[in-house]
Formats: C-alpha cells, structure tokens, sequence
C-alpha cells in the first residue's frame, strides 16, 4: 500500500515512459500529417485554410512540416525540445484559431496533442533517444 501512494520518481520507468510517449504521439501525428502530404504533391490548386495570413500554400507546408518532419525527429528523440516547437504552434493555431468557434470536442484532440508536446519540451526525450546518443558522445569528448 505504501508503494501504491509513494510520489518519488523511478527513473527507468520514466526514461521508458517517455520512450513510449515519443514514439505513440509521433505515430498518431503522423496519421494527421501523411494523409495531407498528397494535398501538397498533387500539384494542384491548394486548398488548405490560412489561419494567419499566410497562404494556402504555406500554410499546408508549413503544417506538413509540423506535422510529418518534426514528428518523425520526435520519434527518434532527435532534437525533441526543438521539434516540439512548430507541433506547440500548430496545435495552438488548431485550437485557438481554426477551432476557436467549436464546441470543446472539436477541440480536445489538439488540447491532448498540446500537452503532450508541452510534457515533451520541458522532459526531454529521455534516456533511449538520439538526443541522449549525442549528449553522452559530448560529453565523453569534454573529458
């Protein structure tokens, strides 16, 4: 009983945590951002929203980029804490533009997304990530 309400942190658990985190959250963006990379390629008049002024076009690649790219580094638990950044942004552009008239269910899967990469940009991508890989090889050679 006592483990049960104990609040100090296991380490492994939380590299392999984080390890889980990365690659489910990355899987489930991608579904978002694969289904829009045939917008961008059919070569085509875009039509995509612009939130900020943009345009169509850059915003599709813009979001593409987010979406697809910056999910595959997180991933890999490569350069997470900057990956992260442009995933943040689309979603707070999902949430508080696109869908700042709907109703709190349409925008719960972005809210979700959101925290998420807000857990992941102060974590970190833990122990069993490319980052870790480069951060030990750095150090290794200050010595």
């Amino acid at each position: 009983m006592r483990k049960l309400f104990n609040t100090n942190f296991n380490n492994e658990g939380i590299h392999f945590m984080l390890l889980v985190t990365r690659i489910a959250i990355a899987a489930f963006m991608l579904t978002h951002g694969l289904q829009k990379l045939p917008w961008l390629l059919a070569g085509g008049e875009i039509q995509f929203a612009d939130p900020i002024g943009l345009g169509q076009a850059t915003s599709l690649v813009l979001t593409i980029f987010a979406e697809v790219v910056c999910s595959v580094l997180v991933l890999l638990g490569l350069g997470t804490r900057l990956a992260v950044i442009p995933l943040i942004i689309t979603m707070l552009v999902a949430v508080l533009i696109i869908h700042a008239p709907d109703a709190f269910e349409k925008k719960e899967l972005a809210l979700h997304y959101l925290v998420t990469y807000l857990f992941l940009l102060v974590a970190g991508s833990g122990k069993y990530s490319v980052d870790h890989l480069i951060s030990r090889s750095m150090n290794s050679r200050r010595r």
